[in-house]
């Protein structure tokens, strides 16, 4: 299930298709459609992907020494036997190293099997020792249904193949990582490229993924159109050249009334650095104005730093009301702290009808019980970290990495709105909407960039988007913006580097 392409934010603002990402199920049934109902069959997409893998090694890699490839013994090991096979005829060496029993290779696999051992290509059970110092290794050893921990005598293979020091190609999928989820079974497979097929895996995109697959490759394996759209895929790619394509221009009669207000609310006593991140994000991505209102003690502070934002020292919920009947938006969450004033603040925010972006202690009081009464509120918009989410849904932050996918959209399915799961390949799901943002990078791993992210979705909001829109957006930007500040080196990255290349981007 995709994005519902007629969801709309602000007129003139529509969402097009993006990338499509699919479980290993789903995977499987475009090859099965592909055979059943589009005349190609089995062996013939095996040769194909042996031949779109082989063509991106060698652009790569023009002149291999040797190639050597680990087969297993599943349609994978099929690849790859016939990938040894096409080198082989082109006059490249290649060897295969069988790695698990070949009586339990059946079908097109096996018949990939014979071909290549009746056209003289070196087949040789797999050990360590038979691994050389040169060349290129091909992982075609475990595909897509890898559903346990590796095993022997798949694991020493892997373990073989990471410690070898030679550049390592991935057939479809790197070996122990999984197709669904992007966890790593026990051990994978640490490619430096990989090729995949006919659709993009989601787990190449999140947790372990990207470690695991280094740079991606895709080759459709000329499966026709039909095909993709009898299998609709259960998630999106997210593409921002394509939504700010269609960002709008402002018109020459616009003014900070056009662009809506935005209330930061948060930094309890000793905290103010984390709505100053806030309220500046919101500044830089567009919002008309923007108003903070936090612990009294902040407020020199925070003019300092951000004089464009309008700061209101409060000392209880009463104290806000007049800023919520002020704002069109409100931010809560960073710095919020969890004392009685944070309790009070949130209780207030919950009274109103306003949509919110609730991030940070929000979460955890929100995860505490303190937001009472506790409900859906499809206009708010809710953006954890994996241990936030974990407090959420009441679970351990492994239990959430584990399947981030099913975490996420338990999350949106018990709070409503849009949930937001922060992490390598942010997910982002409303109720009609499965989608994933892979941008960003390591260097985001240091505080207040929550504080930013929540800032960004705040003033897109602001701004007339609708809350899928103004996530999926904000996400976008945020990761993008981030990969533009590390330019300049990921190590030491802070979260106010990237306010200028977030007004870049958004022009």
């Amino acid at each position: 299930m995709g994005l519902d392409l007629a969801t709309t934010g602000k007129p003139g603002f529509t969402w097009v298709e993006h990338e499509a990402l699919y479980s290993a199920a789903e995977s499987r049934a475009l090859d099965h459609w592909a055979i059943d109902h589009g005349g190609i069959s089995g062996a013939l997409l095996m040769s194909r992907a042996a031949a779109a893998t082989l063509e991106q090694l060698l652009l790569r890699w023009p002149e291999p020494e040797l190639l050597q490839i680990l087969c297993g013994t599943g349609n994978n090991g099929g690849d790859g036997y016939l990938i040894a096979d096409q080198a082989h005829r082109r006059g490249i060496p290649a060897q295969v190293l069988q790695v698990g029993d070949p009586a339990k290779i059946g079908g097109d696999a096996l018949r990939a099997r014979e071909q290549a051992l009746a056209n003289g290509v070196a087949v040789l059970p797999f050990s360590s020792a038979a691994l050389q110092q040169s060349g290129v290794l091909v992982d075609a050893m475990l595909g897509t249904g890898l559903g346990g921990e590796v095993r022997a005598p798949f694991a020493a293979a892997i373990d073989a193949c990471n410690a070898g020091g030679r550049p390592v190609v991935a057939v479809d999928i790197p070996s122990g990582l999984c197709s669904d989820t992007g966890r790593i079974l026990g051990r994978a497979v640490r490619a430096e490229l990989t090729v995949t097929f006919i659709g993009y895996k989601r787990g190449l995109f999140t947790l372990d993924g990207p470690d695991c697959c280094g740079a991606l490759e895709f080759s459709d394996l000329a499966v026709p159109l039909e095909a993709y759209r009898a299998v609709a895929p259960g998630w999106r790619r997210l593409e921002l050249d394509q939504l700010l394509a269609q960002w709008p221009r402002r018109p020459a009669a616009a003014h900070k009334g056009s662009f809506g207000t935005v209330l930061v609310i948060g930094g309890d006593t000793g905290m103010p650095g984390a709505v100053v991140l806030a309220a500046e994000a919101a500044l830089r991505s567009g919002a008309g104005l923007v108003r903070v209102a936090t612990q009294p003690e902040h407020l020199s502070a925070l003019i300092a730093r951000t004089p464009e934002a309008m700061v209101t020292g409060v000392r209880s919920g009463q104290d806000l009301q007049p800023l919520l009947a002020a704002a069109d938006v409100l931010v809560v969450g960073p710095g919020l702290g969890r004392s009685s004033w944070s309790q009070q603040l949130l209780q207030a925010v919950a009274a109103s009808d306003l949509p919110c972006v609730l991030d940070a202690d929000g979460l955890n009081l929100l995860a505490q019980g303190q937001l009472l009464p506790r409900k859906r509120r499809d206009h708010w918009l809710y953006t954890p970290h994996p241990g936030e989410a974990a407090r959420l849904l009441g679970v351990t932050t492994a239990a959430v990495q584990a399947d981030r996918f099913a975490a996420a959209v338990q999350l949106q399915e018990q709070l409503g709105g849009t949930a937001v799961l922060k992490g390598n390949g942010s997910l982002v799901v409303a109720a009609d909407a499965r989608l994933l943002s892979d941008y960003g990078n390591p260097g985001m791993a240091s505080g207040g960039m929550g504080d930013v992210l929540s800032g960004i979705v705040g003033g897109l909001l602001a701004q007339g988007l609708e809350g899928v829109a103004a996530a999926a957006l904000g996400v976008c930007l945020h990761g993008a913006a981030a990969d533009a500040a590390a330019e300049q080196g990921q190590r030491g990255l802070l979260a106010s580097d990237l306010m200028a290349p977030l007004r870049r981007l958004l022009g």
